[in-house]
């Protein structure tokens, strides 16, 4: 691995100067120099005070680059069942990643599975139609356009309140569906 490369490509996508690199890490601009032409190699502590410079870390810095889809269409989408209503899974195997949205359809009267509690979070945005959020303490009615967050250590459902079909944009972190 050319780390001196990878180390002036992040330096120059923050439009940094060797000399700027070199003041913000207390280092010298001859070191960078030879560093990002492979002449010398850091220490540990030394990369890692670079990498925070540019906002990389260790992890990043290398981890080599997937070809990782970033982009979506209704192809990639899957249903499932939901109680009574379905989930469209909009980022596929996003069970493996720290965030997992989907959309909740419920016809009218429907309610989804009852969520039992996890460690995490989930927020949700109502896309269409009004629906209830229900906790084991309260009810809370949401119409279109309206938005939520709830600790995930709360066991809660959704239902449909809304004349017709109701559509929420549901996000949990970390993954849980």
């Amino acid at each position: 691995m050319e780390i001196g490369k990878k180390i002036k490509q992040y330096r120059l996508k923050l439009d940094l100067t060797q000399e700027e690199l070199a003041q913000r890490t207390e280092l010298t601009k001859g070191y960078i120099s030879q560093l990002e032409n492979d002449l010398c190699s850091p220490s540990i502590a030394t990369l890692e005070d670079i990498l925070h410079i540019l906002g990389v870390s260790l992890q990043e810095f290398f981890s080599e680059p997937a070809n990782e889809q970033i982009v979506f269409t209704s192809d990639d989408y899957f249903v499932s069942k939901n109680g009574g209503g379905t989930n469209t899974w909009l980022i596929p195997n996003s069970q493996v990643k720290e965030m997992e949205p989907i959309i909740l359809t419920l016809p009218q009267g429907a309610q989804c599975e009852e969520r039992l509690p996890f460690e995490g979070e989930e927020f949700g945005y109502v896309l269409q139609g009004k629906v209830e959020l229900v906790t084991l303490r309260e009810k809370c009615k949401l119409k279109q356009g309206d938005s939520f967050s709830i600790d995930g250590k709360k066991q809660h459902t959704i239902r449909n309140i809304n004349k017709g079909e109701s559509k929420v944009l549901w996000v949990t972190t970390p993954s849980n569906f």
